[in-house]
């Protein structure tokens, strides 16, 4: 299986004035291509070939782990926003687990910032759910990493790798991360892969 861009889910300008389209040329057509493009330099031989992206990664080490591990959490990111997104757009099914779970919206929010602010260096900030104990969690992740790994189900995740946000916001993420929760969060995807978790 040779792995391939996915395309964007919306058009380029679609997110603007939060988003910019020269971010997306950079992001998604040079930074996520070239990760796809080693990890299909790197798959014959691996043992991992015909394995979904999940599968692969989930088996994968190493190099090769890195690579897909970026192409999951990237292709993830660009279907956890949207034009119509932000907490307006939350169905009320996640609205009352986020509730359940987290003590209401506004603590979501402000464990969700604090972990993407904290996260040291390049990563990832998750709402994900826990395949054990059933509950909603903010995890964040380092580098390629990928909460799939501990056998937690990703719902949202937002890139906080410096290239995802410095030609809009330069080193702001704090404001970043707030912008993408208030106004890009595609809820509707996060309660799709909620439920087909559940």
């Amino acid at each position: 299986m040779t792995f391939t861009l996915p395309p964007l889910p919306y058009e380029k300008d679609a997110l603007l004035p939060h988003m910019s389209p020269e971010t997306f040329d950079y992001h998604h057509g040079k930074h996520h291509q070239a990760y796809i493009n080693v990890a299909n330099e790197l798959l014959p031989g691996s043992g991992l070939e015909g394995l979904s992206l999940e599968d692969a990664l989930l088996k994968a080490k190493g190099k090769l782990f890195n690579q897909l591990g970026q192409h999951y959490n990237h292709s993830l990111f660009w279907e956890s926003m949207s034009p119509t997104g932000g907490e307006h757009a939350m169905p009320a099914t996640l609205a009352d687990k986020i509730e359940t779970d987290f003590g209401g919206y506004d603590s979501f929010h402000a464990t969700f910032i604090a972990k993407g602010t904290g996260q040291f260096g390049s990563g990832w900030v998750w709402l994900v759910l826990n395949n054990e104990s059933k509950k909603l969690e903010v995890v964040g992740t380092a580098n390629a990493d990928c909460p799939l790994t501990d056998n937690k189900t990703p719902l949202l995740v937002c890139d906080v790798w410096e290239h995802a946000y410095y030609i809009d916001y330069r080193n702001a993420r704090p404001q970043f991360l707030t912008v993408f929760l208030d106004s890009l969060a595609n809820w509707e995807n996060a309660m799709t892969r909620l439920v087909e978790a559940s």
